[in-house]
């Protein structure tokens, strides 16, 4: 199954009601004022419900929760009966966590069929968090149409069912709910978790085991599936069967490389610690119910959904670390970085996830400017834990963002001793990461083994394939070798655009302007608003008589804004065109001097 299944899932309820409250606002909005009248205002000098609700709205398409709730409650002191206005309110307390609000108000709109879906949803969430499992029963009775609410809505009345001391019946209900096909790892895990909290072990086994042999599932719910294989292990670990629990974990590792709480579980089950179950009652259950779909919904786009079942399950858990984790990883998202810091430093000091949640906020706190205070911050982070090598990933960005590239080269050598003689796959980033290093410093006798090592390491890496074989074509050495590089890279990426543009570039390089052309063209396509890729198409229109369109793009290129470096350059180009060919001289030196943007690999911020 494809991840993309649960994209297709948001015409659900939670969805469904934020796109109806949002369209009547703004409906409601245009009726009240005219649109040209939401400018930001001072919510001192609001005097007006237009003037307060029109502002809330600018901020809640910004996102800013909270000058958005203290601007809806402004208007409703005008217009306290407002029924669309108290609807937003609400999921903008829920949004930014303000749980204890937003369920008053849900209590208040429970009869609005606009919102009744959510609202019985929060009514329910409340009702299990005070315990309160069979008024939540009640409430969780669903028999509407939409997959997503029907499991959702099971899985929470299954625990609320575990809550009154019912746990047969409660794995009756997920057995019985019917369903997809994608339904099945988040049956599995559940009732796995809800059969290990009864302490019926031999369900436990069977029902955990299952979800995580379910390598579908898992690439389409990877957060269950991980709550799934650390669940099994632990469990295994606890009776006495280390090597179940070793190999537990090593097929949680196969699904995802180098993910720090299941490196930290392998050592705790290697050192014979005990272990404890993240599930085990119905409350943290029920939050787990509601981290699955999170995590599963959590795509690009999906920000608000995803937020609204992740702050829901936060107030049922407060320090579960891997909600916190992927609520830090939205606000990063949405270029909200002191936020994302704050819920960052919230992860418990004991979790396996505080690590994770340390990279997190070093590369936060460079994001907001205070790149000293990250370089130290991520700086301590290694020489407490020499060998984990995403400290160095995240340290590296770093310095490759500040261009320090020398500090950056030192930094990788550092990682090479670390890994030792016998580098994993995985490494191939580190190799890769300094060949970078030392490029820019113009060290290619240093540069170019490691890039050869990365490749030897992953030889169908597309980022790799593609730097190295165009730094051959640029450096006019081994043309043939470094343009099949480039074009494997193409092959392997086809909708890359920055790749494409270096198989342009390299042919524009080698005099083969046509073919140039051809493929700078289509980059342009992939990636539309790129300076460098503008650039390099213009320089490629030139060469082929196309003068007028040549220009065209040097200018679209100077307005996008590129390099400090290449602003000259560009508008010589603009003013001249290019010198003349010298038939002496090869064609690959009638380019420019400067590389084309390369693709780096970011560290992996989500595992």
């Amino acid at each position: 199954m494809r991840q993309n299944t649960f994209l297709r899932l948001l015409s659900g309820a939670a969805m469904l009601v934020l796109a109806t409250v949002a369209g009547n606002l703004q409906a409601f909005a245009e009726e009240k004022a005219p649109v040209e009248d939401a400018e930001p205002f001072d919510i001192k000098s609001v005097n007006t419900f237009a003037g307060a609700f029109l502002a809330a709205r600018t901020a809640d398409v910004d996102r800013d929760f909270a000058a958005a709730t203290d601007l809806y409650r402004t208007a409703l002191r005008f217009e306290p009966g407002n029924t669309e206005v108290k609807q937003r309110l609400m999921i903008t307390l829920l949004m930014s966590g303000r749980f204890d609000e937003g369920a008053k108000i849900a209590e208040e709109l429970k009869s609005d069929p606009a919102v009744e879906r959510i609202t019985t949803v929060v009514r329910a969430i409340e009702a299990i968090r005070k315990r309160e499992y069979r008024n939540a029963q009640k409430l969780l009775k669903y028999e509407g149409p939409n997959d997503l609410d029907r499991l959702m809505s099971s899985l929470l009345s299954a625990w609320a069912k575990f809550g009154q001391g019912r746990p047969k019946e409660a794995l009756a209900q997920i057995k019985n709910l019917q369903g997809p096909e994608w339904f099945r790892i988040f049956k599995n895990y559940h009732a796995g978790a809800i059969a290990l909290a009864a302490g019926d072990k031999a369900t436990a086994r069977t029902r955990l085991n299952d979800a995580v042999l379910d390598r579908e599932g898992g690439g389409a719910a990877p957060d269950t599936f991980m709550r799934a294989v650390e669940a099994l292990a632990r469990f295994e670990a606890r009776e006495g069967n280390k090597q179940k629990a070793l190999d537990t974990i090593a097929v949680g590792e196969n699904l995802v490389n180098n993910y720090t709480p299941l490196e930290a579980l392998r050592k705790s089950v290697e050192e014979g610690k005990t272990q404890e179950q993240q599930v085990r009652n119905a409350v943290q259950g029920a939050a787990a119910v509601l981290f699955s779909i999170g995590g599963a919904l959590n795509r690009e786009g999906a920000e608000d959904i995803v937020s609204l079942y992740l702050q829901t399950a936060r107030r049922l858990d407060p320090e579960s670390a891997d909600i916190l984790v992927m609520l830090g990883g939205i606000a990063e998202n949405l270029k909200k970085p002191d936020e994302a810091i704050e819920l960052y430093k919230s992860v418990p000091e004991n979790s396996p996830m505080r690590r994770l949640s340390e990279l997190q906020l070093g590369l936060s706190l460079a994001g907001i400017g205070k790149v000293e205070e990250a370089k130290k911050h991520l700086k301590g982070l290694i020489d407490v834990d020499p060998k984990n090598i995403r400290n160095y990933l995240a340290y590296g960005s770093v310095l490759s963002d500040a261009k320090d590239y020398k500090a950056m080269g030192e930094l990788y050598d550092r990682a090479v001793e670390a890994i030792g003689p016998v580098p994993k796959r995985s490494d191939w980033t580190i190799f890769f990461q300094r060949g970078i290093a030392y490029e820019r410093q113009k060290l290619w006798e240093k540069a170019e083994p490691s890039f050869l090592k990365a490749l030897e390491l992953n030889p169908d890496q597309p980022q790799v394939l593609n730097y190295l074989g165009y730094s051959w074509v640029d450096m006019n050495v081994k043309l043939e070798e470094g343009l099949d590089m480039i074009r494997k890279a193409v092959e392997l990426k086809p909708d890359d655009g920055y790749i494409v543009d270096s198989l342009g570039w390299a042919y524009f390089r080698m005099g083969r302007f046509d073919e140039a052309v051809a493929e700078l063209e289509r980059a342009a396509e992939l990636m539309a608003g790129d300076a460098t890729i503008n650039d390099h198409l213009g320089d490629a229109y030139w060469r082929v008589g196309r003068k007028l369109e040549a220009v065209f793009q040097w200018n679209q290129a100077l307005e996008l804004k590129p390099e400090e470096a290449e602003i000259p350059k560009i508008k010589a180009k603009i003013e001249n065109g290019l010198p003349p060919l010298k038939e002496s001289v090869p064609a690959a030196a009638d380019a420019k001097e400067k590389l084309p943007k390369k693709t780096e690999p970011a560290p992996d911020k989500k595992s």
